[in-house]
């Protein structure tokens, strides 16, 4: 069922009896776990900054009896920083239709009731849980975004965009290029060797419109010389509008070795370092080759457990017993490891109203409207104690 961009009214929001299903899940582990809606920190400008340092290697560092001090020695420290985006969204419904709570459309069962009694504040509920699922995605997929002036919006960086130290690349960098034909929806190269329900991720797509280096597709339509890509398994080809030449990496299953190498990357730079909070964060593909992955290995997999509330399974590793969180918001061909004790959200609070509030708009007519509001970006810590393993098989 489509939404509507438009008044609420008794046409275009009939009401129906029986029990109310949401359709869409609405869970979101990863901000959930760092803090959610009360917790996390705050800014008081769109832009905020968290410092790092180091320490120097160790070493067997020795003195003489009696020498003079030694040079000074100092750390330098760094800087990073992120950016609050801003979620606004608006809710309105007629007077009418918030009256008429009796008045059915469609199939309705005798006797039975309609189970919203107050449209707005349904329809509120309902905008603050797209809006905290719009966070998620961010804090997951983000691309930073910091714009000169108000003519474009700021974009808060996700834990994806943010790592960059700790990167495990499943097709070892190998790609191929082809040629993507707007007449034909094919993509052409001389025995490419991909099979249908193969996962490709492209690395250029030149001119090849609607095509993106973003998006994981799924090789349908394969010959010998030619495929076309779907965004699902085997489903409907992308309908491409521009000729171009494209170059993608084939997904590689996940091995143990891979994710065990990424552990100790992460692990010698610090990360995963408190049991709590170590986390491997997944969707749904990486979820079943992970476990399978372990389980064929004779490792463990240990008890169900939860970090900030959200449930979590455990698996043993070498570097620790490690969360591991299904998250429907992953990339499909993407395992990332998390140091979830580095993350927080960081809300700009408004003066008067808080970080993620709902106000009524000014009247201008026979119907209530309401906006909600926040801006809230991801403070990620430091990078190098997360990882992730990119261009799997999906």
């Amino acid at each position: 069922m489509a939404g509507i961009t438009a008044l609420g009214t008794t046409y275009n929001l009939p009401n129906y009896t029986g029990i109310l299903y949401l359709l869409t899940p609405s869970d979101t582990p990863f901000f959930s776990a760092i803090g959610g809606l009360t917790g996390g920190g705050q800014t008081t400008d769109t832009e905020f900054e968290w410092s790092e340092y180091d320490l120097r290697a160790a070493g067997q560092n020795v003195a003489l009896e009696g020498q003079d001090a030694p040079t000074a020695q100092n750390r330098i420290r760094g800087q990073k920083k992120n950016v609050t985006q801003i979620h606004h969204e608006t809710v309105g419904v007629s007077y009418t239709k918030r009256a008429a709570t009796g008045r059915l459309g469609g199939l309705a069962t005798a006797g039975g009731s309609n189970p919203v009694v107050d449209e707005l504040d349904w329809q509120t509920e309902l905008m603050l849980k797209q809006m905290v699922r719009d966070i998620e995605w961010s804090f997951v997929n983000g691309i930073y975004q910091l714009p000169a002036d108000n003519l474009t919006a700021r974009k808060t960086r996700g834990i994806l965009a943010a790592t960059t130290s700790n990167v495990v690349d499943a097709a070892a960098g190998v790609t191929a290029t082809g040629t993507a034909a707007a007449s034909t929806d094919l993509i052409t190269l001389t025995a490419h060797g991909l099979a249908n329900g193969d996962s490709i991720r492209f690395t250029s797509v030149g001119a090849a419109t609607p095509l993106t280096t973003t998006d994981v597709y799924y090789v349908v339509a394969s010959s010998a010389n030619t495929f076309s890509v779907s965004l699902t398994k085997g489903g409907t080809a992308v309908n491409i509008t521009v000729d171009g030449t494209v170059v993608w990496a084939k997904g590689v299953a996940l091995t143990k070795t891979m994710v065990d190498a990424l552990l100790m990357t992460v692990f010698n730079n610090g990360g995963i370092m408190q049991s709590e909070t170590a986390t491997i964060m997944v969707g749904a593909a990486q979820k079943l080759a992970i476990t399978n992955a372990y389980v064929v290995a004779g490792y463990v997999t240990k008890e169900i457990s939860t970090v900030g509330g959200v449930t979590v399974n455990r698996i043993e590793t070498d570097f620790g017993i490690l969360n591991v969180m299904l998250n429907r918001h992953m990339p499909a061909d993407v395992v990332q490891v998390v140091s979830l004790e580095e993350c927080r959200p960081v809300f700009l609070e408004v003066p008067g109203k808080g970080h993620m509030f709902e106000e009524p708009l000014a009247k201008t007519g026979a119907y209530d409207k309401n906006q909600l509001y926040g801006e809230v970006g991801l403070a990620y810590g430091n990078e190098r104690k997360h990882g992730k393993i990119v261009n799997l098989k999906a």
